[in-house]
Formats: C-alpha cells, structure tokens, sequence
C-alpha cells in the first residue's frame, strides 16, 4: 500500500523539488545582486524563509488541481495518455515560473520591485508595448526567449522521468488512489494556504522590511502577478488593506484637511462639493495644460537636480513655480489623474482606467465646458492608450487631436510623434481655438521622454559627465538624459513661439511632470522620486518662487481661481493662491499610502499599522519617529476617500 502511494506521488514530489530548487535558485540571485539592500545577514535569511513560503504557497495553487485527478486518471487505462497530459502541464507551469522569473530583473530597474499589476496593465496594448520593447530592449527580449528555449529544451526531456513515462503505467490499487487522493489534496491546500491562521497567507504577512524592493523579493513575480490580478476584483475597497474608518469621520477629515469652512459643504449626496470664488475678477482667461512625461526634480537644477532642462529653468525664473510640488503617483494615468481631476490618489489603478468613471466624473475639462469652454486633448501618439480617449470623452473633452490628426510629423518614434510635431500641431490648434472667439483648455502630453527615449539627431548636446557620473549613470540613463534635453528644448520653443501669438495674451500656462522617470530606493514611499517641477505661466502673481509643499491635486483649483472661474466641484486640492494654502502632500506607491505634512510623513502599508518618519528634504531621508496619531488618521481619512468617492458617486461633474 506505501510502495504505491509513494508512487502516485513520486512525479508531484520530484516537480515541487525542481520548481522549489529554481525559485530559490532565483531569488538566492537577486538577493545578492541587491545586496546592499539588505542590512545584515538575517535579512537575508529572513527572505529565504518566507520566500519559501511564499513559493509553496504558489506550488499549492498550480497543482491542487492535478493533484486531485491523478490518482484517479491512473486507475483508467488511459493512464498514459494522462501521464503526457500531465507532463505538459508541469511543462507550461515551469515555463510560466522561469519566465516571470527571466523577466524580474528588467522590470526591477525599470520600476524598483518585482513585476506586478504594471505588468498586467501593459498587456492591454500589446501594439506599443511591442514596439517598445523592439526599440529599446531588444536585447533583454533576446536573452530572455533565449534562455527560456534553453530551459525548455533541457525541461521537457527531463519531465519524461519525473512523471514516469519512460516506465510503465502500473495501476494502483482503488484504495491507493483514494488515500493518495486525499492526503495530495490536503497537502497542496495546506500549502496554498500558507498558514492555519484566520486569514490565508498574502504579500503583507512575510514583508518584514521597510524596504520596497527587499519585501518584494519575498515573493516570486508569478506569484505577484496573480495577487496583482486577484486584487483588480478588490481594489475600489482601499479598507480592506489599511484599514476602516466611519464614513463620517472620513468625510470630516477630508474636509477639515481642505482648510475650507464646514459650511462650505452643502450638498449631502457628494461631501466634498464646494464652491470657490477665483482670485482674478476679469473676463475669463483660457487654459493650456503641458503635462511631461517622466520628468522629476532629479533632472532639473533650479529643483537641485542634473542641468539637463535649462528652459525649465527659464521658466521657472519668468513663472509661478512650485518648488516642493509631489506628483501623486509614479504612472502617467495618475498624473492624469491628479491634474484633471483633482482626485486622491488610491491604491486601486487611476480613474482614468476604472468602469464607473468613464461617465460623470468630475474633471476640470466638465467644468469648463459647462462655462462655454471648447475642450481639447491633443497627445502625439494613440490616444485609446492607457484609456485615456475613452475617459476624455465621457468626461467634458469636446476634441481629441492624436497621431492620425497631426500634419506632416518630421519623426515618430515608438510612441507617436515627436515632441517638436506635438507642440508644432498645439500651435496650429491653439491658433484655431483662438480664431474661434470662445475660451479654450488644452491638455497636452508629451511622450518624447519615454523609454525607449527615441529623439532626433544633431538637436541636443549630451551634457559632459565627470567619471564618478559616468560610474552612475549607465548607456540606457544616459539616452533618458538626452530625451530629457530633447523634451526640454521642443517645450522652450514652443513657449517662446507662443509668446509672438495672440492665444498667449489671454492665456493661462501650466507646464507640469506627470511623474518621475523611476520611483526607487529602499524607503517605503521614496518621497524625493515624487519631487516635480511644475509652474504657471501667465498667472496674476508674475514670478514667484513657491516654496511650500504642493500636490498635484492642488493644481486645478489653483489654475481656476487664477482665469477667474468659479471652482464649483468636489475637488479637495488646495487654491495655492490663498497664502494659507497647502503644506501637505498625498502619495501612492504601489500599495503604499504616504501622507506629508511639512517634514512629518505617514505611511499606511496593507494589513500593517501606521508609522511615521521625519523627511530631510536636503539629505531626501525619511527617518523614523514616534507615532502621531492625529496624522495618522488623516493620512488614513484620505487613503480611504478615494474608494469611498468611487463607489459612492460622490465625485460626479455636472
């Protein structure tokens, strides 16, 4: 009876011994090529062990199923037309394994952690994600099929031994199958769960560092991308992983947090409605909005970055700039997110991409044309991508104007047009606009800045590294700071070109980063990789060197005060204008919330109590401190708002 329920299990035992032995293998890898991450050698050990976990808890999963009908495929006499069944589905289950495994490292450098729900999101857009990956890694793309046909090669002949084919298919006996069966089941279970506790094992129970990067190592990136997936199902319920809150009392911090009166809120079935007068009286002012792809403070000088964007620099010399602005979150979407909607920042993916806000979510695009305004999106490449044509549309932009609109572009890259053709076509639509004798917003995007950073020659002189810069910034960064420059000379043309036009006059400017090119490091939320620049131009107050806290989401209230609309909306942000204004900042880092008030900062992980640290804007250093409780609860209030607003239409435009 042993002899034959030891073999039922032999090919299952042999397959968990081979997939085990590879994840660790794997991980052991990134371990040490990340090894100053680590702070002593129980880390290290720490990560194997609840690695481990974390990797039988992935074995339960993929073969619970096959577990169950093996013993009982082997009673048939086509039992060895179920061992070939089963030797291609071990096949395709490794190969799965060692693929996300192959494709860690890439996306690691790229984005700070293991693959995740980033890496479902692109998968959308099969079309750009494919021309990008053709232009810009080409080599990586290379390496990993390679090694994936050199794995499977040597893969699939060794599946002939561990699931018996090469022997004969003895039957067992029904009582052998039966135990097998049942002990098989109850084994996997066990390890899918990962835990006798209440709850079944998941990400936050083996994360035990502060650092992103180390906490994701923990677990393997097949096991990421799954959770990832599973999570889209939950993700407009931001309680479920920081924790409740009474509606009520969310509702009253976030108003209490807006610095407006209580009696400003009237309107019960959306909390956060309220109206604001503008500071500027006169006739009502159009509105050009350039947001930057991938640009943060890091690559900007008069934001004590690299001197890679010296019209920039200019502007922020002639305009309103903001120097302590903080993007919300580290995707364009959520920079889109921030600007047009003056929404908070939630760990579910932005509006922009989410069902229930397709139709009658507020954006400042439905305000204003409620006030008469022609609303515009102009975009050099796709619009469909990311969703955001779908959003615009259903959400107050009247004209879309992408790649298939634009006339004669002199370079198309990977992503659409470049930024010369982007801002070439903005000047031709603004003159229209102008002609047209009614106000006008313009959202523009650029996308010349984007890996993988295809430019034009002979327009920009790469800057002069010393050697210790050349030690740090390796071929690819290098090609991200030419694009910069290329992105930074086309906006500084523009601008100057649209000084000699008559939209300029009455005409308000924001030019604003959507994010930072990569979020990294070993903070819970890297607070400096959310460091932007952004000012207005043409505003009331001339030039101003902005030196408070800003958020993104304060941005739209600030630019309707300044052309002189009535903000009628539920948005939370800040009117910068009002001296008392801002000092806080909200950020979304994967699944981490951080809320900055001054130099103090909260952070809400899942299922793990708050904690706080003390931010050294020079050193750009989070430290930890004592718990604040009263911050706490705001950074959790706002956390929470967002879910809430979704799912409870509180955020509708007009």
């Amino acid at each position: 009876m042993f002899t034959a329920v030891l073999y039922l299990f032999r090919p299952f035992i042999l397959f968990s011994f081979l997939l085990i032995l590879t994840l660790f293998l794997s991980r052991v890898g990134l371990a040490f090529w990340q090894l100053d991450r680590f702070d002593d050698i129980q880390s290290v050990a720490t990560l194997i062990f609840n690695g481990l976990r974390i990797d039988l808890s992935t074995l339960g999963y993929l073969l619970v199923l096959p577990a169950m009908l093996h013993p009982w495929f082997m009673l048939s006499k086509h039992n060895k037309v179920w061992l070939t069944t089963l030797k291609i589905v071990f096949f395709f289950g490794f190969m799965a394994v060692v693929f996300f495994e192959l494709a860690t490292p890439a996306f690691i450098m790229e984005y700070g952690f293991r693959p995740n729900r980033l890496f479902i999101e692109y998968l959308d857009y099969p079309n750009e994600v494919m021309k990008m990956l053709c232009n810009g890694h080409l080599l990586t793309l290379g390496l990993v099929f390679i090694s994936l046909i050199v794995l499977g090669s040597i893969c699939w002949p060794l599946l002939n031994k561990i699931v018996g084919l090469q022997k004969t298919a003895n039957r067992p006996a029904l009582i052998a199958s039966a135990l097998s069966s049942v002990v098989m089941l109850l084994v996997l279970f066990l390890c899918a769960r990962g835990t006798i506790g209440h709850r079944p094992i998941n990400p936050s129970l083996v994360y035990f560092s502060t650092d992103p990067l180390v906490n994701s190592l923990t677990l393997n990136s097949l096991y990421s991308v799954a959770h990832a997936y599973k999570q889209f199902g939950n993700e407009k319920n931001a309680a479920k992983l920081y924790g409740n809150m009474d509606n009520k009392k969310v509702i009253s911090l976030v108003r209490q947090e807006t610095g407006l009166a209580e009696q400003s809120f009237k309107d019960k079935t959306q909390p956060s409605l309220s109206s604001r007068d503008p500071v500027y009286k006169g006739k009502p002012k159009n509105l050009v909005i350039i947001l930057e792809e991938s640009l943060g403070a890091q690559f900007v000088s008069t934001l004590g970055g690299l001197p890679l964007t010296p019209q920039i620099d200019k502007l922020n010399s002639e305009g309103w700039a903001f120097k302590q602005l903080y993007a919300t979150g580290t995707r364009s979407v959520r920079g889109i997110e921030a600007v047009i909607t003056g929404f908070t920042p939630t760990p579910a993916r932005a509006v922009v991409k989410l069902d229930k806000s397709q139709r009658d979510f507020f954006t400042i695009a439905s305000l204003l044309r409620n006030n008469g305004y022609t609303t515009q999106f102009i975009y050099g490449g796709e619009s469909h991508f990311d969703n955001m044509k779908s959003f615009f549309l259903g959400n107050g932009f009247t004209d879309i104007v992408d790649f298939k609109d634009f006339e004669d572009p002199k370079f198309v890259a990977s992503w659409g047009a470049c930024d010369r053709d982007l801002f070439n076509q903005a000047d031709i639509e603004l003159t229209k606009l102008h002609n047209s004798n009614k106000p006008f917003l313009s959202f523009i995007f650029s996308s010349s800045n984007h890996d993988p950073f295809e430019i034009p020659e002979g327009i920009v002189t790469p800057i002069e590294y010393s050697d210790e810069q050349l030690s740090q910034y390796d071929e690819k960064e290098r090609r991200r700071h030419q694009a910069i420059q290329y992105a930074d000379f086309a906006l500084g043309e523009f601008i100057d070109k649209a000084k000699t036009r008559p939209y300029w006059q009455d005409t308000v400017f924001l030019v604003v980063a959507d994010h930072d090119a990569r979020a990294l490091g070993n903070n819970l939320v890297p607070i400096k990789n959310f460091h932007i620049p952004g000012v207005i131009l043409n505003s009331t107050k001339g030039h101003v060197s902005d030196e408070r806290i800003t958020s993104q989401i304060d941005l739209a209230p600030t630019l309707l005060s300044q052309m002189g609309i009535i903000n009628h909306s539920p948005m939370l942000g800040h009117d910068m204008n009002d001296p008392q204004s801002s000092g806080r900042a909200m950020m979304q880092y994967a699944e981490n919330f951080a809320y900055m008030e001054g130099n103090e900062v909260t952070i809400l992980q899942p299922q793990k109590p708050a904690t706080n640290f003390i931010y050294d804007f020079k050193q750009k250093t989070l430290t930890p401190t004592q718990m604040n409780p009263a911050l706490a609860e705001i950074a959790l209030a706002h956390a929470l708002w967002g879910s809430l607003a979704y799912k409870n239409a509180w955020y509708r435009g007009e």
